[in-house]
């Protein structure tokens, strides 16, 4: 077991944010914002531009990065060491299993001490590789760099590629010629980052961002044309709703869907006819939700219509898509949720989760014969890679377990055979065998049971002593894999105990889990992760005081409210781009996801109701005079999603009201968005200050 430990210096004074007098009143309370001004007028050109951040605001934020950088002084070379320790798990050269399309082999794979992704491919039948896009080349002279899409075209003479070179996910689509290895003229800028290409390859398929960076437009762009003469395929015209482009399994639709949290509406365009107009599958109906497959003159629609809480598969004909020619093909059952649906051209590949666990079941669609692929581990990763060929008796699938490194197994659906394509290479040595998973159930203060997966080290004792990362998201249906991490064995080699809380607000437990964490039942989400760490402490894995919590976005909003709720339970508390203005972000529909939110946290400026419930939670309205556990908030200036003056509001009003406990720390990263460094290797420069603080809170600071 590593003993080694981080070695802080005493704590520097915090700094004082100030407070300016600004109040508001609506559904007849006053709500009192006293740092509202560190949000900037123009938002949205500091999105775009960070050097247009007001000199006052950006003087605060530098001078919170300088309380930090003191914080952690003495500890750069334990942060040093733990990056090296971490990249040391990390094969430098790995590469993708290539995915066969036709006369090529498509992948992707990175150089010894490369940052970003090289787009590769292969003759299919072997032969040597052509490097389309060198992620490293593109992202020099770049503060930061995100390559978003690559998408080559049918006829394999070009590629679609996007990047993002300032982190507010503004993506610019550019054309490569692949006979030459040169960029076209092509240059199209404000977009979400995807492209689907025409079926002759004329052009592509994208989606362009408004004003205030919501996805709203499909437009169609052909080659050697100005993106200013883009013809605007479909156009969304409600805030609340956000558009996405795709291409269905079998090639010959691109599927437009426009969807929030709760509803959806798909429209599918001829792929083959350059000129084609979208047509509408089924008018959009409140909390009806369906996504859209294709397989000869049948659509396969994956859909919780008909009362399908958990969702079911039902087939309609192309020629008469509306809801009132589904047919079940699939049908529901209570507490088997469908995840994932994939038509290919003999067989359906569906994903499933039932009790937290998931499962792959395969359809021969001339049998109806199923076959089901399942793992008897207690917790574990399993997951579809979809590849790019329709016509195909082989698909693709992953599977982890917190202690077992992924596997890329290739199955044959003829036969049952499966070929281990890849096994994740740990390069400094990995033992599954020292490693224990478990998955324990909390009781949650109603009776819910609520499932956590947890790892140690064999040798940990079970006597209350050990320190616990728990990690929790909670939101939006998400689930949290259970998969393997290699980062979180630097903390688990020290002694910790890992665990996740597949808390209320996922779908680990089907789609009920998710309703009965939103909205009105919001605060379940926060009770789930409070019982999920009493737990732990009745069963010996760690005590009171012990456990740092770690979330981020929605998650970082449950770290501000379990902050408030329990202190007490937890050393410390990681909060990545934290969530955690909640009623003034929801007030406000002019920011970028605000609209498209409702549905999930409710609107609090047309619903008292709403408002009341996220005044009764929301982080920065509910801190109160009392001590708190040591809080590190990790941000990003261009940062779409959670803005920048989120974290640091929350900051100012924690300092400027708590009784004792800390220190309250804010790293605001100066030339990133919302997921942080996009270097491979740069990201884990800020995985090792998290856990750098996570030791530093169960180790003590030094005052």
């Amino acid at each position: 077991m590593n003993r080694e430990r981080p070695s802080p210096l005493p704590l520097p004074p915090a700094p004082s944010i100030p407070a300016r007098d600004h109040s508001f009143e609506i559904h007849g309370v006053r709500i009192r914002d006293a740092y509202a001004w560190l949000k900037a007028e123009n938002w949205k050109e500091v999105l775009k531009d960070p050097e247009a951040l007001s000199p006052a605001i950006r003087t605060v934020l530098e001078r919170e990065n300088a309380y930090a950088a003191e914080v952690f002084r003495g500890t750069e070379a334990f942060q040093q060491a733990l990056v090296a320790e971490m990249r040391g798990r990390i094969k430098e050269d790995d590469s993708s299993v290539p995915a066969p399309d036709g006369p090529y082999a498509y992948f992707t794979r990175y150089r010894e001490g490369g940052q970003h992704p090289l787009i590769c491919r292969m003759p299919r039948e072997g032969g040597d590789e052509t490097i389309m896009l060198d992620g490293d080349r593109e992202a020099e002279g770049h503060a930061f760099f995100d390559l978003g899409g690559a998408d080559h075209s049918p006829d394999h003479r070009l590629m679609a590629w996007s990047a993002d070179v300032k982190g507010s996910e503004y993506f610019t689509i550019r054309v490569r010629d692949l006979a030459t290895g040169r960029d076209l003229g092509d240059e199209v800028p404000r977009t979400s980052g995807d492209a689907v290409w025409i079926g002759d390859s004329s052009g592509f398929y994208y989606v362009e961002l408004d004003d205030n960076h919501r996805p709203v437009r499909v437009r169609r762009h052909i080659i050697g044309t100005r993106p200013e003469e883009d013809e605007v395929v479909y156009e969304e015209k409600d805030p609340g709703f956000f558009v996405k482009v795709g291409l269905t399994q079998s090639g010959a639709f691109v599927v437009i869907e426009a969807s929030d949290h709760e509803t959806s509406e798909v429209r599918l365009v001829d792929r083959a006819d350059p000129a084609a107009r979208p047509r509408l599958v089924e008018a959009r109906t409140p909390q009806l939700q369906y996504d859209v497959e294709h397989r000869g003159d049948e659509l396969v629609i994956l859909t919780n219509a008909d009362g399908a809480e958990d969702f079911k598969i039902v087939t309609a004909p192309v020629a008469a898509p509306q809801r009132e020619n589904w047919r079940d093909l699939v049908p529901y059952r209570p507490g088997v949720m469908i995840l994932f649906a994939m038509a290919l051209a003999r067989y359906l590949i569906r994903l499933e989760r039932e009790d937290a666990k998931p499962r792959i079941v395969i359809r021969d669609f001339a049998t109806g014969r199923e076959e089901t692929i399942a793992f008897p581990e207690d917790t574990y990763s399993l997951g579809v890679d979809p590849g790019y060929e329709f016509d195909t008796d082989t698909i693709r699938y992953r599977y982890s377990s917190l202690k077992t490194p992924s596997e890329v197994i290739d199955y044959d659906l003829r036969t049952g055979g499966r070929v281990l394509r890849k096994r994740q290479e740990v390069p400094s040595g990995h033992d599954p065998d020292a490693y224990v998973t478990r998955r324990i159930f909390a009781i949650a203060p109603d009776g819910a049971e609520v499932p956590v997966s947890l790892v140690h080290r064999r040798e940990v004792a079970l006597d209350g002593s050990a320190p616990l990362l728990l990690y929790g998201y909670g939101s939006y249906g998400v689930s949290m894999s259970a998969g393997f991490r290699t980062n979180i064995l630097s903390l688990v080699d020290r002694g910790f105990v890992y665990a996740i809380a597949h808390i209320r607000g996922g779908t680990e437990k089907g789609w009920r889990w998710y309703l009965d964490g939103k909205r009105e039942k919001k605060t379940n989400t926060f009770t789930d992760f409070v019982a999920a760490g009493e737990a732990l402490i009745a069963a010996g894995y760690t005590s009171r005081g012990r456990i740092v919590a770690h979330g981020g976005s929605a998650g970082g909003m449950l770290m501000g409210a379990v902050a408030n709720m329990a202190p007490d339970l937890f050393a410390g508390i990681v909060a990545e781009v934290p969530f955690v203005d909640v009623l003034n972000t929801m007030l406000d529909a002019d920011l970028p996801l605000t609209p498209p939110e409702w549905p999930e946290w409710g609107n609090p400026g047309a619903d008292e109701a709403a408002f009341r419930t996220i005044l009764s939670y929301s982080p920065y309205d509910n801190v109160k005079p009392q001590a708190y556990p040591a809080i590190l908030a990790l941000a990003g200036l261009t940062d779409p999603r959670v803005t920048y003056w989120e974290p640091a509001k929350w900051v100012a009003r924690l300092r400027a009201t708590m009784t004792g406990g800390g220190p309250v720390v804010l790293k605001l990263n100066m030339e990133a968005g919302h997921a942080g460094a996009a270097g491979r290797f740069d990201r884990l420069e800020e995985v090792a200050l998290a856990y750098t603080f996570a030791l530093m809170c169960v180790e003590g600071f030094r005052d």
